[in-house]
């Protein structure tokens, strides 16, 4: 997927493993626990519209295989008429 703001969603995850390991270390005051809760939604909401765009092109991908496969098997495909 495109990188927004040098981000992409392999680094994002990556940074979220980061700070679950920090904030289950127990060591991370209680202002540094609020902002790495704020800087996990944030990376939790830049993963999960990453992977709805990755979705959303999968879905595009398969109606076009489906359009192109349903266009080939049309009855009056002149290819098709000389396989009959």
């Amino acid at each position: 997927m495109a990188e927004r703001d040098g981000r992409t969603y392999e680094t994002a995850v990556e940074r979220l493993d980061q700070i679950i390991k920090r904030l289950d270390s127990g060591e991370a005051e209680l202002r540094e626990t609020l902002e790495l809760c704020g800087e996990a939604k944030e990376l939790v909401e830049y993963c999960a519209a990453e992977l709805k765009a990755v979705d959303e092109g999968l879905k595009e991908l398969r109606l076009d295989d489906l359009a192109e496969s349903l266009a080939g098997a049309s009855p009056d495909d002149p290819e098709r008429a000389d396989r009959d």
